[in-house]
């Protein structure tokens, strides 16, 4: 497969000189209910790799899904099948969380302390959060809960660059906060993976169309965008508005993502 997914310059993927700090972190709980209502979900081919890669089916499987956020991920683990419980930090999440599903057990934490029993899980998976981890405590903690043979699967949506008009608004982006140009990444895997587990990698591309309104929502949730508020966050998405009305007349706009996907067992 080819393929080129970018790092953005914002913190949806933060890279290696990011600070990852905990109030960068926590600030989507102020803007859960637009996280939950505009961001991308994942395709179905995703289940069905981590189940290629990790060697067993999820249905009936002990998941636990960390930094589960609003829960998009959980929810298509539980539509599996897999006995999932969900691991979240953020107070707003976490309602968020617990308003659309219900039904799926929740606990308060994160990957570097996972408030679970040793040896309780087959898979320990992240959505889209594995990057606000500290490897050095959770990895060790991956490996505490999981059973003999179990896996860590870690997924990421990234935008694909190989779009035009994504690449200029990346471009655009950089620009605004002030970030380095991006290496281009072609047909390898654009993460940084921890030292130690054997991870095997896939990319699975894929898209949505979505509202013109939701595709800024989805870029206003971003870290970057509500650490600086929304009246600075307003001087780039106002004109980013007008030229994606202008690129898209008919309101509605196809985002190309690509899943990158790492599973080890361990």
């Amino acid at each position: 497969m080819t393929s080129r997914a970018r790092t953005p310059p914002f913190s949806r993927i933060p890279p290696d000189s990011q600070s990852r700090s905990d109030s960068q972190a926590r600030s989507f709980d102020a803007a859960a209910a637009v996280y939950a209502d505009s961001r991308p979900s994942y395709p179905p081919s995703l289940l069905d790799a981590v189940e290629e890669l990790a060697g067993f089916g999820l249905a009936g499987t002990r998941v636990a899904d960390v930094g589960a956020g609003t829960g998009l991920g959980t929810a298509l683990l539980h539509a599996r099948g897999a006995r999932v419980a969900a691991v979240e930090p953020g107070t707003g999440m976490a309602a968020e969380f617990r308003r659309a599903l219900p039904e799926v057990p929740l606990v308060r934490g994160d990957g570097d302390r996972l408030p679970l029993r040793s040896g309780s899980c087959d898979l320990v998976t992240y959505a889209q959060a594995w990057h606000w981890t500290d490897p050095e405590r959770s990895v060790p903690e991956a490996r505490r809960v999981l059973r003999p043979g179990g896996a860590l699967a870690l997924w990421w949506n990234d935008s694909d660059a190989t779009v035009p008009w994504t690449a200029e608004q990346d471009a655009r982006l950089r620009r605004f906060f002030g970030a380095a140009e991006a290496p281009a990444v072609t047909g390898g895997f654009a993460r940084e993976l921890p030292v130690g587990p054997d991870f095997t990698t896939r990319l699975l591309p894929w898209s949505r169309r979505v509202s013109l309104d939701t595709h800024l929502a989805n870029l206003g949730s971003y870290s970057d965008f509500l650490m600086i508020g929304p009246e600075a966050a307003r001087v780039f998405l106002d004109p980013e508005r007008e030229r994606l009305a202008a690129l898209f007349p008919d309101g509605m706009v196809e985002e190309r993502y690509v899943v990158s996907l790492a599973v080890a067992r361990l």
